[in-house]
């Protein structure tokens, strides 16, 4: 059996569609048959997608609201189904007059006589003529280098508020530590701050001991300027204190 074919009429939007339907069927635009143009719509755009044409979203969205003006419509006593029929047809009302006015503004415009020319060639002239007191000049300078100004990466004394003090790490300060204690086995406490450059490192020399101590890998015996620091070697037994 030989399979029907036809052609699909192709619409701007799901507005023009409706509108299509309803003066098709002629239907009555200010109280619309939700019930039948439901139908007639859902069809339209099944066989559109039959037919191998895509669908926009819009058109999607046009049929579920339908479909929802439909479903509140069935209820009994909700005035909800009539106020989104009345906002549907208010809006069906728009677009038509909109395209009714469309169409006369283009009627109009069909007759009209158009006339084009090549543009013009003018002569090139790149003399400077007008005239310009010093004082404007030399504001415009100081105008114009300040804009270059900013486009130039900033100096390096910006950022020497920064980075200018130097980050010392706590595992770089138990390295030092573990280092001189593994040459002489003790130290004095104060003696380990005394190269220091800077209050970080210091910080960090300080961090680097409690970690030690709490590890158990160094002692610190005494007080004030007598502090020794000792390496706990391995093995070795010391007096929980």
């Amino acid at each position: 059996m030989e399979k029907i074919s036809y052609k699909l009429e192709v619409f701007e939007g799901p507005m023009d569609l409706l509108l299509h339907l309803i003066t098709k069927h002629k239907l009555n635009i200010y109280d619309i048959p939700i019930m039948e143009l439901v139908e007639q719509y859902t069809d339209y755009i099944r066989r559109m997608k039959e037919a191998d044409m895509e669908v926009a979203s819009e058109f999607l969205e046009m049929a579920a609201r339908l479909v929802y003006i439909k479903t509140v419509s069935l209820l009994p006593a909700d005035p909800q189904g009539q106020e989104l029929k009345q906002e549907l047809t208010g809006e069906l009302l728009e677009y038509r007059d909109c395209k009714l006015m469309a169409q006369k503004l283009s009627e109009q415009t069909d007759g009209f006589l158009r006339f084009t020319r090549q543009a013009a060639q003018f002569p090139e002239d790149h003399a400077y003529r007008r005239l310009h007191e010093p004082e404007e000049l030399y504001r415009a300078y100081l105008a114009a280098a300040g804009r270059g100004r900013r486009f130039l990466p900033p100096p390096a004394e910006a950022f020497s508020g920064i980075v200018a003090h130097k980050i010392v790490s706590v595992s770089s300060r138990i390295f030092f530590i573990l280092k001189r204690l593994v040459r002489s086995a003790r130290g004095s406490f104060i003696g380990f701050f005394t190269s220091a450059t800077s209050r970080s490192e210091m910080v960090a020399t300080f961090l680097a001991m409690l970690e030690l101590v709490k590890d158990r890998r160094i002692e610190i015996d005494g007080d004030g300027d007598q502090a020794q620091v000792a390496l706990v070697r391995k093995g070795e037994v010391r007096d929980e204190r």
